[in-house]
């Protein structure tokens, strides 16, 4: 298994038109949320080094980043750890996501451009595929978010959900194995990916609230 991600991470890095240090953050944080670097455990920048193929300075930042973020914890003297999840934080998680997500959702359907529309259409013909997998499913729900977030051409409220998405998706995959009607959830996103490109922002706005809504429920019924 570590061989494998070695090599789709190194693949995936150099491929990349980001900076460094922007590459060192997603291919960590992808980790960290992933469940690949579980909660708690200790994050060595040598084996990240060698697993990413970056040098220690884009390792370094990225990790400082992660730790503004809360996904990341340095301890001095103790060193650095993934963060552990805590499952208490996900009514304030959710309280402010409702409404950062809602109007992300309006301000995307009032502004995407024709290309984002192509761009959103592209993931609506993902939806209903007969292979996909929860992992598979798991992507599709993390493409859809970042394309809302993208499509409000706003960098800050961008910036600020990706965080708050990223704590969120941590713990759909600590509980993916045991979610009810998994595919039922990401289905939710097709209304929202078709009020975006319509234009529809009340309905946008709605349909987008009342996913945060469900998803936080799914998971309190799981405790």
């Amino acid at each position: 298994m570590a061989t494998r991600v070695n090599t789709t991470a190194r693949e995936s890095l150099r491929d990349s038109p980001l900076s460094m240090a922007d590459q060192a953050y997603e291919a960590i944080r992808d980790l960290i949320v992933t469940l690949q670097i579980p909660p708690g455990d200790p994050i060595s920048e040598e084996r990240l080094m060698r697993q990413l193929g970056l040098g220690r300075t884009p390792i370094h930042q990225a990790i400082k980043r992660l730790e503004s973020e809360r996904l990341v914890a340095i301890y001095p003297r103790r060193g650095t750890f993934a963060t552990e999840v805590n499952i208490t934080d996900l009514a304030l998680i959710s309280e402010v996501r409702l409404q950062l997500e809602g109007h992300a959702a309006y301000c995307a359907a009032q502004r995407r451009t024709q290309v984002e529309q192509q761009e959103l259409r592209q993931l609506l013909q993902k939806f209903g595929e007969p292979t996909a997998t929860d992992a598979d499913l798991m992507r599709l729900d993390t493409e859809v978010h970042r394309a809302v977030y993208r499509c409000t051409h706003n960098e800050y409220l961008e910036a600020t959900l990706g965080q708050y998405y990223n704590l969120v998706l941590r713990i759909w995959y600590l509980f993916l194995d045991r979610l009810p009607h998994f595919s039922e959830h990401i289905e939710q996103h097709r209304p929202l990916l078709e009020a975006i490109i319509a234009g529809d922002a009340e309905e946008a706005r709605e349909t987008v609230r009342g996913h945060v809504v469900t998803f936080e429920r799914t998971v309190r019924a799981l405790l």
